[in-house]
């Protein structure tokens, strides 16, 4: 028996990369998943159809996790094509950088809306239908969030600050309910975003390799075995941690 047979995740922002790798690696391990996506439906459903080519069981919900209605009919489709929800996965989320001169006001809303509001209305929304053994939150953070990887990146970075905190006080906050809640802070990963972005062969990416000793970009499975254990029972004793999942990168 898989770690996860039995459970049910929604993972939000999985139509591609570290998202499609968590929903992914998540069902090969026996749990049901709900595959979230604000646009891009077509990813989506390749995601879906991957996991259900190899046996598992997924499905496509469109939704803005900005947007309380649209989250909460997230949820309404999970239970009602799984009848139940165990874990959380908060992986939405938007990168946009620029320089202090450059900062608007719309782009700062826009970030902290998807990357901040979103991780609260998900999780809102999520634990009102939790089970009385409580449920798992885990949320996709990133090391931006304490270290200055890319010097223009400090609204982004604020963003995952916020998901830091979040995690420590909600963990203490639902605790008592039996819900876990739990941060993974990836470093640089090889994405979709990320080759769109053009770090892949730039100096940013040597610099970024330079300084991971294990000498490369992490890649969305790095990210999403991790937060298989996360949510698995075998991680049953953590809640309110940040794990780094980015090769040993200073």
């Amino acid at each position: 028996m898989s770690n996860l047979t039995g459970k049910v995740a929604v993972v939000t922002g999985a139509s591609k990369g570290i998202g499609a790798g968590i929903a992914k690696a998540f069902a090969a391990d026996g749990a049901a998943v709900v595959v979230n996506y604000a646009s891009d439906k077509a990813g989506a459903e390749r995601v879906v159809a991957d996991i259900k080519s190899k046996g598992g069981k997924a499905i496509a919900v469109q939704a803005d996790v900005a947007k309380a209605a649209e989250v909460k009919q997230l949820f309404d489709a999970a239970k009602q094509a799984f009848g139940k929800l165990d874990v959380l996965v908060n992986n939405a989320g938007v990168y946009r950088f620029h320089a202090i001169e450059d900062v608007t006001e719309d782009e700062f809303h826009r970030l902290f809306n998807i990357n901040v509001l979103g991780t609260l209305l998900a999780t809102r929304e999520a634990v009102k239908h939790f089970g009385p053994n409580g449920g798992n939150v885990i949320n996709i953070g990133s090391n931006a969030s304490i270290e200055a990887v890319v010097p223009t990146a400090s609204i982004y970075s604020a963003t995952k600050g916020a998901v830091d905190t979040l995690t420590r006080v909600l963990a203490a906050e639902l605790g008592q309910r039996k819900i876990r809640v739990n941060v993974i802070a990836p470093g640089g990963t090889e994405t979709e975003g990320v080759q769109s972005f053009g770090l892949v062969g730039s100096d940013l990416e040597k610099s970024l390799v330079a300084r991971t000793p294990l000498g490369r970009l992490g890649q969305p499975d790095d990210i999403a075995r991790v937060a298989v254990f996360l949510a698995s029972d075998a991680s049953g004793w953590m809640t309110g941690e940040r794990l780094v999942a980015a090769g040993g990168y200073r």
